[in-house]
């Protein structure tokens, strides 16, 4: 029946992409993906390794006691020089570098959710493109399906011209109506190929327009789950909540951090010296150690300390507002959907129908002298009207269940 679901929009044609096709070949190959992938993924794991460096030694080598000029006619000038290779090491204590390496690997957990929630955005910007190309081959073929119908009317039409059944005017009219037919097939040429153009961008895709296409069911669903499984769900799986929480987390560490770089860290040092000049002779080669040790009376790290105190306050604020938003989000996009299925249900249970009797009850009285030809026109027009409407219907509804997979941060609804 025209303005049901098409065939070619239920089953994937030759060379039609289905919606999981599409998505994975999208998760592929977007540029704006891989370039958010390299820049807050890869780069930050790749800080990790520098989080958790030690400090490198240090290495010297001294000289002293060598003579420069003579003294009372004797010049020995290496006789008394002293040679003393020295190894430092400074000791970081209070794990400082675990704890570098515990903000780092949360720094990265972070750039995971940023780019899961990155994703999460654009696979319904995708999914919307896609429901719009299915909507668009729906609308298509609805208004193919109308002027075939229509060309049958015009056909039978002339019959009863050539009968004397019909008069010329009345003719005319009935041929007049047909460009309306012929501009909503060129509109829909026009719309599906922009729809077209809109995946193959988000797709990175070089495929001429007209070897491209897309294949999936164009319907709706009646079954909708309660509000309170859409809440628990979205908070366990939101990549945007989940970022704010380990920021939280992050700015926890990160005052740990500053706490353990407040406290002292000894430097230890050791050396070696040939040919010392000590008070004892025969100390020709010895060793010597020291330990420096910092004295933090004006720098405790006080300022750090208090700005990632403060930084722990403002990320449970971002944290309470996130989860706020998630609430929001997912019960204006649930009421959204409820509203489109409500308004489906009457189409699919009566409004369709009705049309359809009533175009095709018209249609056969006027053929038989039994109504005017505004009658038929109207019912015509009456048709196309409820049929369109559904369509729009469908993607709208199609659209709002996209709507509420963004808002939960997964497929709840295919």
């Amino acid at each position: 029946m025209p303005g049901q679901t098409s065939p070619s929009a239920q089953a994937a044609g030759p060379g039609g992409l289905t919606w999981d096709q599409l998505k994975t070949k999208f998760e592929a190959a977007n540029p704006v993906l891989k370039e958010d992938q390299l820049l807050n993924v890869d780069e930050m794991k790749a800080e990790e390794v520098t989080a958790y460096l030690r400090p490198n030694p240090g290495f010297t080598v001294s000289t002293d006691g060598t003579q420069v000029v003579p003294y009372s006619g004797v010049w020995t000038p290496t006789k008394g020089t002293q040679v003393s290779p020295s190894v430092s090491y400074l000791h970081e204590r209070q794990h400082k570098r675990e704890l570098r390496l515990e903000s780092a690997k949360e720094g990265t957990q972070i750039g995971v959710f940023g780019h899961e929630d990155l994703k999460r955005n654009m696979l319904f910007t995708l999914r919307s493109a896609f429901v719009q190309t299915l909507q668009a081959k729906a609308v298509l073929d609805l208004a193919r399906a109308d002027l075939e119908y229509y060309d049958q009317i015009i056909d039978i039409s002339k019959t009863r011209f050539k009968a004397g059944d019909l008069a010329q005017i009345d003719l005319d009219r009935i041929e007049l109506l047909r460009v309306q037919y012929e501009t909503e097939i060129e509109t829909a040429i026009v719309n599906l190929r922009t729809e077209k153009i809109q995946l193959l961008l988000l797709l990175n895709d070089r495929t001429p327009v007209d070897q491209f296409n897309v294949a999936g069911l164009f319907d709706f669903s009646e079954q909708l789950q309660p509000l309170d499984y859409f809440h628990q769900t979205a908070l366990a799986t939101r990549p945007d909540l989940q970022e704010a929480m380990e920021t939280l987390q992050q700015s926890k560490t990160n005052h740990k951090l500053a706490i353990s770089n407040g406290s002292t860290d000894p430097t230890f040092s050791g050396w070696y010296t040939y040919n010392p000049s000590f008070n004892n002779p025969n100390a020709h080669q010895t060793l010597g150690g020291s330990v420096s040790v910092p004295v933090r009376i004006f720098d405790r790290n006080q300022g750090e300390k208090q700005r990632t105190l403060i930084d722990i306050d403002r990320s449970q604020q971002l944290t309470d507002a996130t989860t706020a938003q998630v609430f929001s989000d997912v019960d204006s996009s649930y009421e959204q959907l409820r509203s489109s299925i409500s308004l489906l249900l009457p189409y699919k249970m009566q409004y369709r129908d009705q049309a359809t009797r009533v175009r095709d009850t018209v249609t056969f009285a006027y053929q038989h002298g039994g109504a005017s030809l505004m009658d038929f026109l109207n019912a015509q027009s009456d048709y196309r009207v409820v049929q369109l409407a559904y369509l729009q219907l469908v993607g709208s509804y199609m659209v709002a269940a996209g709507q509420l997979n963004l808002a939960v941060g997964r497929e709840v609804i295919p």
